[in-house]
């Protein structure tokens, strides 16, 4: 255990459990001298000669095929496995995170939950390993080629299936060079890239629109990338969509420097506002001084931009979401901290404060990054993030 789990002592009467990845699996974290002992509970398969075989449609062979089994998941992953019907917890064991509501395991489903396991299993996985970080970069270049694949789409898009025909091909990208998306993919074109998660996907695409796409592939080992570009559908930026995206450019380069070692979590949030609200000033669009609108009591500004610009990133997309506030948003960068920046402007359609050319128009841009010990590494560097440059990429891909 780190130090970021200091405050958190194991008693060696209870159990540490955490729902795992495998469907139905619970891994159990027993305290002892010096630390724990693991245990993974986990369905076997039924194989030919078990009664499930022929009668069990989720974990017969019959109907699914070859599974692997507790032999060779404890081969795999070097840990101790058991079949999850042999599990039996105390009372005072401490539950986090999900497990199945039908099932072996579904009797713990009603178990209530421990928010300080929660809190210090999230703060354990804020400092990636090179393990990991070698998984996030892999999922980065898989996530950068899907762009690739996926921008050389908006053509036919136009033509036929509209949004949904580019968010399935990202999907398709990630299920062959990956194990899927880390979370359901963002299309938006025109209207609807303004509108933070718009997974419906279900609109045209309008070739003289802004085409906002918010797309991760997930590793087999779980981990995900989580970048985002706006594009221009026609390939070329108007006048005035390239001023929203000039300005989000400018924010997204301020948060960017303001990563790496011993800075506050806070400072690229408070970067990437302070040239939005200078901007959004400039152009007449804030009620009052940039310094009110920057001011806790203010937030003006946040109209147009109602999230966050960054969140940490691992083994999911907003990982270490049940850390302390202490431990995440008050917290100093330290190397390892795997992270996105990703400030935005969204100006919705149906706004008539807005002049009319802004109206409809949405812009994000996000990068992943990891701090180092001498400042920060841009994972998807791949892809760029000024228009000329954005314009020259899909020129190229065509």
């Amino acid at each position: 255990m780190n130090d970021n789990a200091h405050e958190f002592r194991a008693d060696s009467d209870f159990l540490w459990l955490v729902g795992a990845a495998i469907e139905d699996a619970v891994l159990v974290l027993e305290p002892v001298a010096g630390g724990h002992d693991a245990t993974l509970y986990l369905p076997a398969p039924f194989r030919p000669g078990d009664d499930g075989f022929f009668a069990d449609p989720l974990r017969g062979e019959l109907w699914v095929g070859p599974m692997p089994g507790l032999e060779e998941y404890a081969d795999a992953l070097g840990i101790r496995t058991r079949s999850v019907e042999q599990l039996e917890l105390p009372a005072d064991a401490l539950v986090a995170g999900t497990v199945a509501t039908e099932g072996p395991s579904s009797a713990l489903a009603a178990r209530p939950r421990s928010g300080e396991l929660a809190r210090v299993l999230a703060e354990l996985r804020m400092i990636k390993d090179e393990w990991e970080l070698a998984e996030l970069r892999a999922a980065v270049d898989t996530t950068v080629d899907g762009f690739a694949a996926t921008a050389l789409e908006i053509p036919e898009s136009v033509r036929r299936g509209g949004e949904r025909w580019l968010q399935g091909t990202f999907d398709r990208h990630a299920r062959t060079f990956g194990n899927g998306v880390g979370y359901a993919s963002i299309v938006g074109s025109g209207a609807h890239a303004p509108v933070l998660h718009w997974v419906r996907a279900d609109g045209d695409v309008d070739p003289g629109s802004l085409l906002l796409l918010d797309l991760g592939v997930e590793r087999r080992s779980g981990y995900t990338a989580d970048i985002t570009r706006t594009l221009p559908a026609s390939g070329r930026f108007t006048t005035a969509q390239r001023e929203v995206h000039d300005l989000v450019e400018r924010s997204h380069r301020a948060g960017l420097a303001a990563v790496g070692p011993g800075r506050d979590w806070s400072d690229f949030h408070t970067a990437c506002m302070d040239v939005l609200a200078r901007g959004l000033a400039d152009w007449g669009l804030l009620p009052v001084s940039v310094d009110e609108a920057l001011s806790p009591g203010g937030q003006q500004h946040r109209r147009y931009i109602v999230c966050g610009v960054g969140h940490h990133l691992g083994i999911d997309v907003h990982d270490c979401s049940a850390a302390s506030h202490g431990a995440y948003q008050g917290a100093k960068m330290r190397p390892g901290m795997a992270l996105t920046v990703e400030p935005g402007l969204y100006f919705h359609a149906f706004d008539e404060t807005l002049p009319p050319e802004l109206r409809g128009v949405g812009v994000r841009l996000e990068d992943d990054l990891v701090v180092t010990e001498g400042g920060s590494e841009v994972l998807s560097a791949a892809l760029p993030i000024d228009a000329a440059g954005i314009e020259s990429w899909m020129a190229r891909l065509g």
